[in-house]
Formats: C-alpha cells, structure tokens, sequence
C-alpha cells in the first residue's frame, strides 16, 4: 500500500537506532538479575504508568481494536470500557500491596517466586506450575505481537510474510536481550507517548478530511444504523447478555497480566503510585478512545475512497495513515504499531525468560546458580522463546485480537484470583493457591475448546470463578498457615 520510498524506510531506521541506543545504555547499568528482571525497582511514576500501559496494549491497540470497531461500530465500546475499568480496579486494589508484599518476600523478583515464597512453599512446586503457565500463555501473547509487525512490514514495504516477521522478531529481540528491564521499560515510555499521538492525531485529520464529525455520523447512520448503537452488532441482532459479559469481561484480565504486575513491583515508592494510577488511566482512556474512532473513520473512507472493500480490517490505521500523510510523517506514525508491537512483545518475551531463569533453572536444576549465570540463562531463553513464538506466528491468516484474547484470559484466570486473595486474605494458604493456577489456567485451555450456549462466554469469566471457588474452597478444607506466614502478612498490611 505506501511505496517503500526512502522517507519512510529512513524514519523507520531512525526509530531502531533511538531504540537500540536505549538498550544500550541499560545494558551498562544491568549488574544483576533484580536489574535484570525489575529494573533495581527504580521507576519513577511516568515510565511505570506508560510502560504498564504500552506493555499491555501492544499492537492489538493500533490493529486489533481499531478492526474491531471498523466491523462491529460503536459496540467496541463495552470492550474499550471493560478495559479501562480494569486498569483503574488493577492499580487501585493491586499495585501498592503488590509492591510492598513482594519487597516483604525476600524481595521477590517474578510473579512464581513471590506465590512461592508468600506461602512457603518449600516443594517448588507452586512457582514450577505458575512458571509453566507463564511460558504457555505467553508464547501465544507473544506471537500475537509478532503477527502484528508481520502484517506492518508487509503492508508498508511489500514484503512477502514470513520475512516480514522475521524482521520483526529480530527488532524485538535485539535491545530485550541487551537492556533487561530497565531498556523494556525505558523504551516503553517513548513508544507509549508515540501510541498515543498517533491514535490521536489519525482520527483526527481523517475526520476533517472526510466531512468532520457531523459527516460521520450521516454516512454511518446511512450506511448502516446498527453501527450507532450499543446494544446492538453490526447485522442488527441484540446483544446477548454473554455477549455483553464477554467483551467487558476483558477488564477482569488485568489482575493476572505477569508483564503489567511487573511494573507495580519496580515502582521506586509506594508515593509515586497514586500519581502513576492517574498518568496510566488517562493514557489508556485517550489511547483507546482514539484506536475507536480509527476504526469508525475507517469505515467512511474505505467507504468514500475503495469502494466498501478492505479485506482485513486489522490494517485500517495503516491504510488512513498511507492516504492522510507525508511519507515522513507516515513514517513517524507507522513507527507507533513498531512501537506497539515491541513494547509488549519485549515485556514478554522479558517475563518468560525470567521465569524460565528464576522460576525453572534455578529452582531444578540450578539452586546456587550466581547472578551472572542467571542473566546468562535469561538471554538465552529470550532467544529460544522468541524463536518458538515466530514459528506459532507463521500463518498470515492469523487473528492478532484472537491470539490475545487467549492469552489474556489465560493469564487472568490462572493468576488473578491467586494474587487478589493472596494479597488481601490472611487465611488462604499454599494449597488454595496451587488449586487456584491450575483450576484457573485449565479451565481456560478446555473453555476454549467448546462452544455453543454457555460455551460462547469469553472463557475468563468461568475460569476466574472456577478459581476463586477452588481457593477459597481448599484453603478452608486444609489446615491454616503456619505462624511465621500470618506474622509476615501482618508485617506487609502494616507497611501499608
């Protein structure tokens, strides 16, 4: 679609080598694993807030949620609501106990190695099983980001595929292996502010282009009436009540992402979080409003100028930005789903190498394992992790939305109810927690596996209740934690 002219091929170096000087310079300043995997906890409230945000839209803010609205109208907004209620509930009722209890546990630097150690869990066993799920469920999280940059790079340089994401891989790659945490989340700011400005600044010149506001509602309400409504899809049918559940349900992931609880534990105080709360809910609030209206204003220009056909509806901001801009600004702005992309799937790809490094390799194979050797394992599994998510990523048919929407609950079910409870009741215990993973995470591996009735409710609701009953059920059927466990929660709750 955009001619691969020198504008844009230029921007995009440009953007690279910003990226990778970051990386660089993290790298210097990564002397151990806590570096490594939570940045010595040091970020001050505005990389938090827009690292957890870009680590948690990735390109399914820019792809997937603008398609969304560009086929189904304005009922997009009971998915975009669901997930900006939940990042508020997430930073609200999570971050700062998270925080200060994963400091109180001997300073736990992965989501596995803080369930362990808040337990005591001297068999492994619960960090082993929450560090498998991670691997599971981010490989799919994973390669939905790679698809995105595959779909990027073949639309605006005509690449066949599978080059296309391959050469995305190796961008996402090159400045996570480097920089750890501290380049991830450095990073994650400057892509954070660029997501935004292009999802603002996109919707807004194609709306004066094609007639303003007034204009769109017109054409939409002619086009078709269905796409102004909330209750209703886009062929007229209501909403079913799982219908409805199901889109909002997304905002319950939040309390499970490994990759966004990251970001509350680096937090440098537990001051800066109520600031950090704000810049984060604002940011998404615009970011998703505008990824919308992306969407809307799509389906009157792809109506106006290509005659109602797109084919994939998932490169409707590719398509805007081509027509709207200069190459050089197209290229700034297509610099943004990179930015997407990268900020997640490096996130990622980050979480999964330090479970695989905390959670696996030191735990089974490797208890005296040194810092140095723990960095060591940790790039290695970025790369064997990454290779394994291009391979999933191969097929150009694949959904970026649907792959996220897996994952997401995946790790909303295993994990949330597991780290509320944890963090909020004294009487859970090892067992509960045990029974809470694993009923959550395969309740949403064979939900998935079903439909029809019931089995068309997004399967995050199921497997967030099934996990809660099974906590809360085998906490109380077992015996209470030991003395030293409630002495340490009430050491946490006073910290407060």
């Amino acid at each position: 679609m955009i001619e691969n002219n020198v504008a844009i091929i230029g921007t995009f170096l440009v953007y690279l080598a910003l990226m990778l000087a970051i990386g660089v310079y993290a790298y210097r300043r990564t002397a151990n694993s806590s570096d490594y995997f939570l940045g010595g906890r040091s970020l001050g409230p505005w990389p938090a807030a827009l690292s957890a945000g870009a680590s948690d839209m990735s390109g399914w803010l820019l792809l997937g949620l603008p398609g969304y609205a560009f086929a189904s109208g304005m009922e997009a907004i009971w998915l975009g609501g669901g997930l900006l209620l939940g990042t508020w509930l997430n930073w609200l009722l999570v971050a700062k106990r998270l925080r200060t209890y994963s400091i109180e546990a001997d300073d736990a630097l992965t989501l596995p190695e803080f369930f362990a150690k808040r337990f005591e869990d001297k068999s492994n066993l619960l960090q082993v099983i929450s560090a498998f799920f991670i691997l599971l469920f981010f490989l799919f999280y994973t390669s939905s980001g790679l698809v995105a940059g595959g779909k990027l790079f073949e639309t605006v340089f005509g690449l066949d595929y599978t080059l296309a994401v391959i050469i995305g891989t190796v961008c996402v790659v090159s400045y996570t292996l480097f920089g750890g945490f501290l380049a991830v989340s450095w990073t994650d700011l400057v892509q954070g502010l660029l997501m935004a400005a292009a999802l603002l600044l996109v919707p807004i010149i194609a709306i004066q282009t094609e007639g303003g506001f007034g204009n769109l509602a017109a054409v939409l309400e002619a086009k078709n009436p269905e796409l102004l409504t909330i209750w209703n899809d886009a062929s007229g049918e209501p909403l079913t009540a799982i219908a409805i559940i199901s889109l909002a349900a997304w905002g319950l992931g939040y309390f499970g992402q490994p990759h966004i609880l990251a970001r509350f534990a680096a937090v440098r105080s537990n001051q800066d979080i109520g600031t950090a709360r704000r810049i984060a809910v604002a940011w998404s609030g615009l970011s998703m409003a505008g990824a919308m209206l992306v969407g809307l204003v799509g389906i009157l220009y792809v109506d106006n100028q290509l005659g109602g056909d797109l084919g994939d509806g998932e490169k409707i901001f590719m398509v805007l930005v081509n027509a709207m801009f200069h190459p050089v600004v197209a290229g700034i702005l297509l610099a943004a789903i990179l930015a997407a992309i990268m900020s997640t799937a490096d996130s990622q790809l980050l979480v999964s190498s330090s479970a695989l490094a905390e959670d696996f390799y030191k735990q089974v194979f490797r208890k005296d394992a040194s810092q140095k050797e723990i960095v060591l394992v940790g790039r290695v599994a970025v790369i064997l992790l990454s290779i394994i998510a291009l391979m999933l990523a191969m097929t150009p048919d694949s959904s970026v939305l649907g792959l996220v929407s897996y994952a997401w609950a995946g790790f909303g079910a295993a994990f949330g109810p597991t780290l509320v409870l944890c963090l909020y009741w004294k009487r859970m215990n090892r067992f509960g927690a045990l029974a809470g993973v694993l009923v959550g995470g395969i309740t949403v591996v064979v939900w998935k596996q079903l439909s029809g009735g019931l089995f068309d409710l997004y399967e995050i609701v199921p497997g967030m209740i099934f996990a809660t009953v099974a906590i809360v059920a085998v906490s109380l059927a077992t015996s209470e934690p030991s003395d030293s466990i409630k002495a340490r929660f009430d050491s946490y709750l006073s910290k407060l």
